[in-house]
């Protein structure tokens, strides 16, 4: 295939593992296969830039001078939240005449501030979402998603996410085989789709402050094929069904039900991922009882079946 370019924008501030990350599956992927990606970089200026970490970082060029790309990364960080008008100037222009618009991150600030996200769904890191979707309405924020697509413009999660949208548009250009090649290449153990929460359930919900409250999310985590009704839970801290789901949702900031279902949810993924178990057992021994509950769990929750989520996302066994 023709070289395509991937051009990614450098501002002081930005966060290294943002462009960094992203830029080295597109050169893992130019390694794989010779002249399949063609990597620039551009800051306003064509000056170094300070990286959160304290790095410099020598762009190829000034963004100015810079020829449109098929892929423009705008990745994220601090900078990104408060940017030179010039930059949001520029990517307001440029950005539409990419074949792809990617930001990684905080770097959807910047396209959304450039007015390119207006009428998308979108997604950025999850500490920042709340101030994204109040800074710009017209903007549908998605704070679960690893990664959001819509049409040609790609917005990602914090900082690794970037890694995993790479890698999604890498399968999209060379195939699946390319893609888990350089995943392994880079000792990422899983190519996350892009629907999947960015939190595990655990992380996701808060740790109750009150022992009884924390040592029922440890029992829902551990026995997942448990029954795990809301009379059961309450019983086993000690409250009524009504004070138990009352408390448990102000502490953790889930009801027990879609705790009990992401937790389900996670153990089942790391079980297709991590097994040769059947559905059948899976489904049984991650609590839905039925392999067609969890498939519709699945369905619902990442758009695809059990058997289908496992020949995408499981690590070849062999190098």
């Amino acid at each position: 295939m023709a070289p395509r370019t991937v051009l990614a924008v450098l501002f002081d501030g930005l966060q290294s593992l943002d462009v960094t990350g992203p830029l080295e599956v597109f050169a893992g992927a130019a390694l794989l296969s010779p002249g399949a990606y063609r990597i620039r970089t551009a800051s306003l200026d064509g000056a170094p830039v300070r990286t959160t970490s304290g790095l410099t970082l020598l762009p190829d060029e000034p963004l100015a001078g810079a020829k449109d790309p098929d892929i423009l990364l705008v990745p994220g960080g601090p900078g990104s939240l408060r940017p030179d008008p010039r930059l949001v100037d520029w990517v307001r222009e440029r950005g539409p005449r990419a074949a792809r618009l990617v930001s990684v991150c905080t770097g959807a600030a910047v396209l959304a501030g450039a007015g390119l996200l207006d009428g998308r769904r979108a997604t950025t890191h999850w500490a920042y979402c709340d101030r994204l979707a109040r800074e710009h309405p017209a903007v549908e924020i998605d704070p679960d998603p690893v990664y959001v697509r819509d049409g040609h413009i790609s917005t990602s999660a914090g900082v690794t996410a970037g890694i995993d949208l790479a890698l999604a548009l890498v399968e999209e250009d060379l195939g699946r085989d390319a893609a888990l090649t350089i995943a392994r290449h880079l000792v990422v153990f899983l190519r996350r789709p892009g629907n999947q929460a960015q939190f595990s359930a655990q992380l996701a919900a808060q740790t109750a402050q009150r022992e009884p409250l924390r040592d029922v999310q440890r029992w829902i985590t551990d026995h997942p094929d448990a029954d795990l009704s809301v009379d059961t839970l309450a019983d086993r801290a000690r409250l009524s069904p009504r004070h138990f789901a009352r408390a448990f949702r102000a502490e953790t900031g889930m009801t027990p039900g879609r705790y009990v279902d992401r937790v389900r949810l996670e153990h089942a993924r790391r079980l297709l991922e991590d097994t040769a178990d059947g559905v059948e057992e899976i489904a049984r021994t991650s609590g839905y009882g039925t392999p067609e509950a969890m498939r519709r769990a699945f369905v619902r929750t990442l758009g695809t079946p059990p058997a289908e989520y496992r020949r995408r996302f499981r690590p070849a066994t062999t190098p």
